[in-house]
């Protein structure tokens, strides 16, 4: 029997969780820099990453108060960490003087000098605590733990719910799982989760006039992929219970025959894609820009035992496979995979018109910013703007292609109005008169929050929806 391998020393922990932090301060995105992270080190850092950026406003606002002259960047980075880390928590992550003993470890393996000065800094933040914690929390940034321009946004977008919102966003968010609907059902699924000793509950989605997906499950405690019975044979996905709503909506818009004609726009990494191949049998093209994404949706779909096949000979963005093993060689479901710019149909476009086009498009992530924490610090105020119209063009290049009577979904994981209303009654006012409308059912802004005001009342318990807006658009 192999032995058990030693958890890392939290030392090392904290050296590679403040060298994530200072890489997110320069830029980079967390998921790149924890590719980076040596294997054994990962799933701490990432948690302790976590944890920082989601109290980042708050420690770096306290290392301000408590040391005004901002020390070397990796001193700043592990500093700021550790008070993150310290920082008032219903659930503790570590004890407090064992987390001072070994950042002041991790200091004199990086920076021997600075190790009294660290030292000095948390025990005095241990002494002041609730005075520093009360001073911090005066401050825009240290209340919110957000850039402040965020935090105005927000409050301009949503003046009753921004509070809440800013809140929820700093929650750890459930682990939603979607059952495949070929394979089996979210009820069976709980109860074989139960047989396997994890609990989970099924999130039924009610949603009054709306077209709510089927349920979807909500795990109790978030847990390796690898644990959840029949993940590997593609009999259940992760996917947030907003982004659930992608594939029913737009199936809901008109009833499609077999093998209608469908276009998945920026689709990597393909959970959108496979949801609406577990639905229905479509000819599906999934396009997006970066063939090395793309690649992502193939591997989704192998996992999924769905097949992608080109209508011409394999090349450069085409992965032909297999049909899933007991699916007939006549199923109606053909889906080809192709690399290339969305806003450019003429690069890919075959002229046939499809019945319906999903557009997942690219913006701030401002909706999923608690299970990507480090989106907030990355972006800029121009960002908004800046991806506002690139999915202006989106819209413009992609609807001209739509079948008359077909419809468009529009999706953003964005709460802000800009990325979502204002978007699209923008794209309605350019439209000739009487030829795009926007379905009645089409929900909107779906928001973290207990009370949408469309509609939509998750269950009791925690707020289960990250942040999206959709509009279903119909051409008349």
């Amino acid at each position: 029997m192999t032995a058990a391998q030693p958890s890392p020393p939290l030392w090392r922990l904290l050296e590679h969780t403040a060298d994530a932090l200072q890489a997110v301060r320069g830029g980079r995105s967390l998921t790149d820099v924890l590719a980076r992270c040596p294997a054994e080190l990962r799933p701490g850092v990432q948690a302790l990453s976590f944890h920082t950026l989601r109290w980042l406003g708050s420690a770096g606002e306290a290392r301000a108060l408590l040391a005004p002259k901002t020390p070397a960047p990796a001193v700043d980075a592990l500093l700021v960490t550790a008070l993150a880390l310290l920082w008032p928590d219903e659930t503790p992550p570590y004890a407090e003087h064992a987390l001072v003993d070994q950042a002041v470890t991790a200091v004199r393996h990086r920076t021997p000098p600075a190790a009294g000065f660290v030292n000095a800094v948390l025990r005095r933040f241990l002494r002041e605590r609730d005075a520093v914690v009360a001073a911090v929390r005066h401050t825009p940034l240290g209340a919110w733990n957000h850039p402040l321009w965020w935090v105005q946004r927000v409050q301009h977008d949503w003046p009753q719910q921004w509070q809440g919102l800013l809140t929820e966003a700093n929650r750890r968010p459930p682990m939603t799982l979607r059952v495949n609907a070929r394979r089996g059902t979210a009820a069976a699924y709980v109860q074989r989760l139960a047989a396997a000793g994890r609990a989970a509950h099924v999130l039924e989605h009610v949603a009054a006039g709306l077209p709510a997906p089927s349920a979807a499950v909500v795990l109790a405690e978030p847990c390796p992929v690898q644990q959840l019975p029949g993940f590997a044979e593609g009999e259940v996905s992760v996917q947030d219970a907003a982004a659930q709503w992608a594939a029913p909506l737009l199936l809901s818009g008109a009833p499609l025959r077999p093998g209608a004609r469908v276009l998945d726009a920026c689709a990597a990494p393909g959970g959108k894609t496979a949801h609406l191949l577990e639905l229905a049998d479509l000819d599906l093209l999934a396009l997006d820009s970066d063939p090395q994404r793309l690649a992502r949706v193939q591997e989704t779909l192998n996992r999924l035992q769905l097949h992608a096949e080109p209508s011409a000979p394999p090349g450069p963005g085409r992965w032909p496979g297999p049909p899933p093993a007991g699916v007939p060689a006549d199923r109606p479901s053909r889906i080809e995979l192709k690399a290339g710019d969305a806003r450019r149909p003429a690069d890919w476009w075959d002229g046939r018109p499809f019945d319906a086009i999903l557009l997942d498009a690219p913006c701030t992530a401002s909706g999923i910013v608690r299970r990507h924490p480090d989106v907030r610090w990355l972006r800029r105020p121009d960002d908004v703007a800046a991806l506002a119209r690139i999915q202006a063009e989106l819209l413009d290049a992609l609807w001209p292609l739509l079948t008359p009577g077909g419809h468009l979904l529009y999706a953003t994981c964005s709460i802000f109005k800009a990325e979502g209303q204002d978007q699209i009654d923008a794209f309605l006012q350019r439209c000739p008169a009487g030829t795009a409308t926007l379905a009645r059912h089409s929900p909107g802004h779906l928001l973290p929050s207990r009370d949408n005001g469309n509609g939509v009342r998750p269950g009791p318990g925690p707020a289960p929806y990250d942040g999206f807006f959709y509009g279903l658009l119909r051409k008349t």
